[in-house]
């Protein structure tokens, strides 16, 4: 375990490495890893572009071609959703579920299907499945049932405080306070400054911040991010020290406390 040693005349110097120490515990306390999904999908172009999609929306992604490997995996790793066709070769998405649940495993589980039958959506559900999702379909749906999906699972864990030095985000009664005063945000500053206090520490990308904040594509041309981080920083930095929030040119932006870099 680490320990500071004070002599007891710097007292000052005492109390500033004491909260970087708790800083440091906490921060590996409540640092969230980004969530890791499967995706057993057999048609080329599909994958691909389901898989690229969730990555640039932060996401860490396994794709597969067959039911076989997509059980192998399911089984092997641990995955926060496992997102399933259901015509696939050598197993098809109905065993592959089967046999996860067979396993114990409680991974939630999104089926995709040309296939717009009631008995084809009654009997993935019934196998255990969480959500249903029929093909064609827009991404912006498939990301909004995903994330619905990881909602329900990460609910009853969730924390209820996220801090970095001074600053203090209360999850459950939605307020921001910094060294003690309480600071106002709008909706969309709430949820960048969860999305910076979760990840805090990790340089951003605009296209994540995009994708997690405002459900949109990255456009180049467009500065809601910018102005959006220009109006957090003017509340929660303008008149505190340390400063908190910065820019990584060409990069993105990053939430970091610097007493404790």
């Amino acid at each position: 375990m680490d320990r500071v040693c004070a002599t007891g005349t710097n007292s000052k110097l005492t109390s500033r490495l004491h909260s970087c120490y708790l800083h440091r515990i906490c921060a590996r306390q409540s640092k969230i890893t980004p969530m890791k999904i499967l995706i057993v999908e057999d048609e080329p172009k599909t994958g691909d572009y389901l898989k690229q999609g969730l990555v640039e929306a932060g996401f860490v992604v396994d794709l597969v071609r067959d039911g076989h490997d997509g059980l192998h995996q399911a089984l092997t790793e641990t995955y926060e959703l496992a997102i399933l066709d259901v015509m696939l070769p050598g197993l098809d998405g109905w065993s592959v579920l089967a046999g996860i649940r067979k396993a114990g495993r409680e991974t939630p589980v999104l089926f995709l299907s040309a296939r717009d039958q009631v008995d084809d959506r009654v009997k993935g559900l019934e196998l255990g499945a969480d959500d249903y999702l029929v093909k064609p379909f827009a991404f912006s749906e498939l990301l909004a049932r995903v994330r619905t999906l990881l909602r329900r699972g990460a609910k009853s864990s969730a924390a209820e405080f996220l801090r970095a030095a001074d600053l203090e985000l209360d999850l459950l009664r939605r307020r921001v306070s910094r060294a003690g005063r309480r600071i106002d945000l709008t909706a969309k500053e709430f949820a960048l400054l969860e999305l910076l206090l979760r990840r805090q520490g990790e340089v951003l990308p605009r296209s994540l911040i995009a994708s997690q904040v405002w459900d949109m594509n990255f456009d180049s041309d467009t500065n809601v991010i910018e102005v959006a981080m220009r109006r957090l920083r003017a509340k929660l930095d303008d008149n505190f020290e340390p400063k908190l929030i910065r820019t990584v040119r060409g990069m993105g932006y990053v939430l970091e406390n610097p007493d404790c870099a």
